[in-house]
């Protein structure tokens, strides 16, 4: 049977789809859909979603950027969303879920006017010629005096970290904040900008509460010490990258035991040029030997003999990270090794947290490089929520060692940029005009979502934000304990001026993108396993 069009030309079974109808507003859609389950977890007071991944893995969350990663988008256009929460997770590492909102809201928006009869390309140069002219409102919404900062003022750093945290842990951001700064600061290098996000560790452990969590100068391994010694100060350490044992000899060769004597002499060999090898490590200083495989029994018995604490750790990742802690070179075999391939620590002693032995390593005067916070929870999820809670926080302040400005939380900039941005389209003419209105007005997603997931009544809210902007006061948001509008440079909610640009740029891209689709063609699906999908039971690493 021959096929007439397009048919002819693709392979059967693929799927055409085009024209406004079916390719924009379907994938206009799609991303609503998303932007939907996404939005209600935003703010302080967002819902958690229960997301099960394919492996039966149960996450309970309202981090955007988790639920966006664990929810398998299929759609094509939605994907865009996908990867531009992704983006901003990965650039800043907090407000991917005000960009998925965000980007959701201008499509939606954008879809009115399509029925209202506007062409995709004009609805897309108004929404260019907004973010341009929001990028120039972001600029003069930034608090005074923040461009300059101490990141090492424990206050400064607290005060811009709060929002973020609060948005994952509500009602524990002081403590949590207080925590995460702490570690950051101890972490800090010479040069800020170089600051690393790596550095700050987290270590979870079951049992407890938010008030037992507690920051270590140093690294938590979740190990114990391998041999009998399980304390050490001040101590010289010598790292191992290929296990602590003898080895096999590279050649194979045939021995020939003639009596008795040459058969006890050849096994004392053996015993002898282990205790060689362990005794030269002990003479040059090293007290702590770390290993990254097995340890044998023989050279365990002989550091044991000249008081030698053994550490095993089996993940090259964590060994890494060791030898950063401390200072040293990992040595790949058993040999004498030189003075500066020797790391140096305060203490490293096994305590036991919940049940859990835990080897602490501390590094307090050195050039102390990794610190680990110690999040302590009563359950599996709520100690995941405290993690991601921890690295917003770390992932804030990599930001704002980078750019320390800080614009008004709590929807304030976001009604500003609503009422600047509607008064900027009536000053043009041309089509594009409804489409910056529209624009402006998406703006009100923010407070009318922090206003209905605190169960507050998001119209007479936004009415009096708008009164009160208007009035000039363009500090005013929404407090949600109260439930009212108050001026937030007295609640203390700050956004960081880069997050929120980032947000709202990619979340504009995002949208321009899926609008500028006007056909989809989708081949038809290859059989056999899909691609991207990991063998059973391998790792993330």
């Amino acid at each position: 049977m021959s096929q007439y069009g397009i048919q002819s030309m693709l392979k059967e079974g693929h799927k055409h789809l085009s024209g406004l109808d079916e390719a924009v507003v379907k994938n206009i859609e799609a991303c609503i859909q998303l932007s939907t389950i996404i939005r209600t977890s935003l703010g302080p007071n967002g819902m958690n979603k229960m997301v099960i991944n394919h492996l039966d893995k149960l996450f309970v969350t309202n981090d955007g950027a988790t639920i966006v990663n664990e929810l398998e988008v299929q759609h094509p256009a939605a994907k865009l969303l996908v990867l531009a929460g992704k983006a901003q997770q990965e650039e800043i590492g907090d407000g991917a879920n005000l960009t998925i909102s965000f980007a959701g809201e201008l499509l939606s928006h954008a879809g009115e006017l399509i029925r209202m009869g506007l062409h995709p390309s004009e609805i897309i140069s108004g929404y260019t010629k907004s973010i341009k002219k929001v990028i120039e409102i972001l600029d003069e919404l930034v608090e005074e005096g923040s461009e300059t900062m101490d990141v090492r003022n424990k206050e400064e750093v607290v005060k811009r970290m709060k929002a973020p945290v609060a948005s994952k842990q509500f009602g524990q951001e002081d403590i949590l904040s207080s925590l995460v700064a702490d570690a950051c600061i101890q972490v800090c290098p010479k040069n800020p900008a170089n600051f690393n996000v790596d550095n700050v560790r987290v270590a979870k452990f079951l049992g407890g509460g938010l008030h037992n969590c507690t920051v270590v100068r140093g690294m938590a391994l979740k190990s114990d010490a391998v041999g009998s010694i399980k304390k050490m100060q001040k101590a010289k350490v010598a790292v191992f990258a290929g296990g602590v044992d003898t080895s096999a000899t590279e050649t194979k060769g045939t021995v020939l035991i003639h009596n008795a004597e040459q058969l006890e002499n050849y096994a004392k060999t053996e015993e002898a040029k282990v205790e060689e090898l362990i005794k030269a490590v002990a003479d040059s200083g090293a007290k702590v030997i770390v290993s990254g495989a097995a340890v044998g029994e023989m050279a365990l018995h002989f550091c044991e003999r000249y008081k030698l604490m053994v550490l095993k750790i089996s993940s090259k990742f964590e060994l890494r990270r060791f030898c950063r802690t401390v200072g040293a070179v990992a040595m790949l075999k058993l040999c004498q090794p030189n003075p500066d391939d020797l790391g140096y620590v305060d203490s490293i002693s096994v305590e036991e947290i919940a049940g859990v032995r835990v080897t602490i390593v501390k590094n307090e005067e050195g050039g102390n490089s990794v610190s680990t916070v110690l999040l302590r929870a009563s359950t599996d999820s709520i100690l995941d929520n405290l993690e991601r809670a921890v690295d917003d926080g770390v992932n804030t302040y990599k930001a704002m060692c980078r750019d320390s400005r800080i614009v008004p939380g709590a929807a304030a900039t976001e009604i500003e940029l609503a009422r600047r941005v509607k008064e900027f389209s009536f000053k043009e003419t041309g089509l594009d005009q409804y489409a910056i209105a529209k624009f402006a007005q998406s703006f009100e997603m923010v407070p009318k979502t922090l206003a209905e997931n605190a169960g507050l009544n998001s119209m007479e809210i936004i009415s009096s934000l708008y009164a009160e902007h208007a009035a000039g006061k363009t500090k005013v948001g929404i407090d949600l304990e109260g439930g009212v509008c108050k001026d937030v440079s007295t609640l203390q909610v700050w956004d960081l001026h880069v997050t929120k640009l980032f947000a709202l740029k990619y979340a504009a891209d995002a949208a321009c993108t899926v609008l500028r689709v006007d056909q989809i063609i989708m081949a038809k699906p290859a059989g056999g396993p899909r691609r991207g999908d990991q063998p059973a039971g391998m790792d993330e690493d």
